[in-house]
């Protein structure tokens, strides 16, 4: 609607100052035409906004020139509202901003609007952690956030899963990533990026010397990048299981981030089968947490590798003595 696109410019050049015209016509996906004729409403309705032509021209607000935009449509009410829920703002210290910015759009809100903007807050809730995700460890995210803002290099002492001795990088950092409630720094380190979870750095330092980003790369291209990575890595290990019916639900909650195939229950049969896929062989010990009620039928060499755990357990108990009180 061309009344939406007169206050998406209006906010952008509130927000923005001189903006291209060719800009505002890809941000809002119109003709260069089109933000002209647009621009001239905005004059006709009394907001002073003048386009200046040139190399280093654009269009803009008359200097000092605000409004109070309350053009909000109950959608975006409520969309404004869910950022509450998030949790992420906690981890960056911007909690009590964030409440502080949403009493404020609260006031600014179309009358009819404001009490189900109230309600969404109230209504919606997003938790990002998964179930059963164990433990995370503490992490401080202000000197990782300086990083970030401050476009500096970053020296990292960081413990790597599965290694007893840190390592220690220096790396140009991108920003930061939520991800199912676990935080990471996206950086480049010699030019190729990294992911680095926060909290297994063990500790960091800011240095003098300005960050090296690659021309051209954003954040979200980076992490898109990592993120296929991770997806997409060909080692690892694909395994066939068959499960007690009975165990069914339980077993899909707690391996959910395994399974590559439902399992196929027609409600009848003692066993149901289902696929899982894991990063490395080792892996597969979580199955021995089902006992006899989960058993592996391939590849043989996952069967091998429960039979070594579950014997290492039983060596382990067998030759333990009483623990006294």
């Amino acid at each position: 609607m061309k009344s939406d696109r007169l206050l998406s410019i209006l906010l952008l050049l509130q927000t923005r100052g001189r903006v291209p015209a060719h800009e505002l016509a890809d941000r809002l996906e119109v003709s260069v035409r089109t933000i002209y004729r647009d621009i001239e409403a905005l004059s006709a309705s009394g907001v002073p906004v003048y386009a200046e032509r040139g190399r280093h021209g654009g269009i803009e607000l008359l200097a000092g020139f605000r409004t109070d935009v309350t053009g909000l449509t109950a959608d975006e009410s409520r969309a404004l509202f869910i950022l509450a829920a998030q949790g992420a703002h906690a981890a960056l210290g911007l909690d009590a901003a964030l409440d502080s910015a949403l009493r404020k759009v609260m006031a600014a809100l179309p009358a009819p609007h404001r009490p189900a903007a109230e309600v969404t807050g109230r209504r919606i809730l997003v938790d990002a952690t998964r179930w059963r995700s164990g433990p995370l460890g503490a992490v401080d995210l202000q000197l990782l956030q300086d990083a970030v803002f401050s476009d500096r290099r970053l020296r990292l002492r960081y413990r790597h899963s599965g290694e007893r001795e840190p390592r220690t990088y220096t790396v140009d950092p991108y920003g930061l990533v939520a991800k199912a409630g676990v935080w990471y720094l996206v950086a480049d380190r010699r030019g190729a990026p990294r992911l680095f979870r926060a909290d297994r750095v063990l500790s960091a330092r800011l240095l003098d010397e300005p960050v090296r980003r690659r021309a051209g790369v954003e954040l979200a291209d980076a992490w898109e990048v990592l993120r296929r990575q991770v997806e997409e890595r060909e080692d690892g290990v694909e395994v066939t299981v068959r499960v007690r019916r009975e165990l069914l639900d339980l077993f899909r909650r707690m391996v959910a981030a395994q399974l590559t195939a439902l399992p196929d229950d027609d409600g009848e049969s003692a066993w149901v089968t289902a696929r899982l896929s894991y990063p490395v062989l080792r892996a597969v010990r979580q199955l021995l947490a089902f006992s006899d009620r989960v058993e592996v039928l391939d590849p043989p060499e996952a069967r091998a590798e429960l039979l070594a755990g579950a014997r290492s357990v039983t060596a382990l108990y067998e030759g333990a003595s009483p623990v006294a009180d």
